[in-house]
């Protein structure tokens, strides 16, 4: 692929930017806020990136992702899209999306709802699962004895297996995790989601603890050093995505 469009600008859309851009592809990067705001950015990305609406980068990706808060998934540019491979790294937390009924049913799954949108897009679910500083700090070259996997899910083989080829480019494996339907084995606080990516999971689950009782006591959370990263391997991300239950939003530490 030659271009990556990319709809969010936020840690993990820059993240996977810079990722891009160090394997030899360039980006077009859009926001809700207009190019004019992301001047900056794109000046640290350098000679591969340029800004755009989100419309531009939608029509200028050869595959694009969307990485917005999921409350806003009705203002992404469904002509734009139309066609397109999407890579949706959408959660949903209902203190932040407000809530919907549906998806607190276990109804359906945040990338089914975002699809119903897209309609004539090709969604496949990525990068949802995994902390935006854990991304370069575990990539590995194709083969590499360390290379962590990360699961996928999506309705369209032939979308799902572009969607691997730029993540493998991106520096991991993938694992199928089965059709959107099946997106929910990693989403927030299921056995596949961050945890397995830390060196000391004990510590971050500790801070979605602290977390939750500051989102209770309306106080600021104090936010935990970033932690260095630990390696997870496609066989042991198969095992946690097989075995792991449903998180509905009455289940969850942080909703």
């Amino acid at each position: 692929m030659a271009t990556l469009g990319i709809i969010g600008a936020g840690a993990i859309g820059t993240t996977l930017a810079r990722q891009a851009i160090a394997a030899g592809i360039d980006v077009v990067l859009a926001n809700s806020r207009g190019p004019e705001t992301l001047t900056a950015t794109v000046a640290q990305l350098g000679a591969r990136a340029r800004a755009a609406t989100p419309e531009g980068a939608a029509r200028a990706g050869d595959l694009v992702v969307v990485s917005i808060p999921l409350g806003a998934y009705q203002q992404l540019p469904a002509t734009a899209l139309a066609g397109r491979v999407v890579l949706d790294t959408s959660n949903y937390y209902a203190t932040r999306d407000g809530h919907r009924p549906a998806l607190d049913a276990g109804e359906i799954t945040t990338s089914e709802l975002v699809q119903q949108h897209l309609a004539e897009a090709k969604l496949v679910k990525a990068f949802n699962n995994i902390s935006d500083h854990h991304i370069p700090v575990l990539a590995r070259p194709p083969g590499a004895a360390d290379r962590s996997a990360l699961p996928i899910a999506g309705d369209d083989p032939r979308a799902k297996a572009s969607a691997a080829e730029l993540i493998s480019r991106l520096g991991f494996d993938t694992v199928d995790a089965g059709p959107l339907a099946e997106s929910w084995r990693f989403e927030p606080e299921t056995d596949a989601y961050t945890v397995p990516y830390c060196a000391d999971p004990d510590a971050l689950r500790t801070a979605w603890a602290q977390l939750a009782e500051a989102v209770r006591s309306g106080t600021t959370p104090q936010m935990p050093a970033a932690d260095p990263g630990a390696p997870l391997p496609a066989a042991r991300l198969r095992t946690l995505l097989a075995g792991t239950s449903r998180k509905l939003t009455a289940d969850r530490l942080i909703a």
